[in-house]
């Protein structure tokens, strides 16, 4: 990398490690669960962490325009709004989901790793063709054959 494209990068990295997100931009976010634990292989505790991210109270003003579930992790397509800023948001959606997985499950401690990794997307981005790669990680996982037998999923393009 030439000095000009480390010193661009550099400036990305210090607006991330700040905690700052920017109002509008879409995130690819992946949380894991804790140890890897497969607790979403439970259809039910499945449904209860979907009934729990899907609230508006969880992601604020966060517009989730794509996630799927998978049984040891999240894989959410986020677009950060004016108020909250994508910490806030991953975290509060991450509390949310543990609270109600953790009632369902009689179980209690952390669901979910406490980092999580994203990926901010770039103008050139195409929002719907990352939402499709969101969307297939159960064929990619050979889950499924056909992600219409997959339940653990949604776009707001479908």
């Amino acid at each position: 990398m030439d000095m000009h494209t480390e010193d661009r990068f550099q400036g990305l990295r210090v607006v991330r490690q700040r905690g700052l997100s920017v109002p509008g931009q879409a995130y690819h976010v992946s949380v894991a669960t804790r140890d890897r634990q497969a607790w979403f292989s439970n259809f039910h505790v499945g449904c209860e962490a979907v009934r729990a991210f899907r609230q508006p109270l969880a992601h604020g003003d966060a517009t989730l325009l794509a996630w799927v579930l998978m049984p040891d992790q999240v894989h959410w397509l986020l677009q950060v709004g004016q108020r909250d800023p994508l910490e806030k948001v991953v975290q509060r959606m991450k509390s949310v989901t543990g609270v109600q997985v953790n009632r369902v499950l009689s179980r209690a401690g952390p669901l979910w790793e406490p980092a999580f990794h994203d990926r901010p997307l770039r103008r050139e981005d195409d929002l719907r063709t990352v939402a499709r790669y969101i969307v297939a990680e159960p064929l990619r996982a050979r889950l499924v054959d056909d992600i219409r037998d997959y339940p653990f999923w949604d776009c707001a393009w479908v």
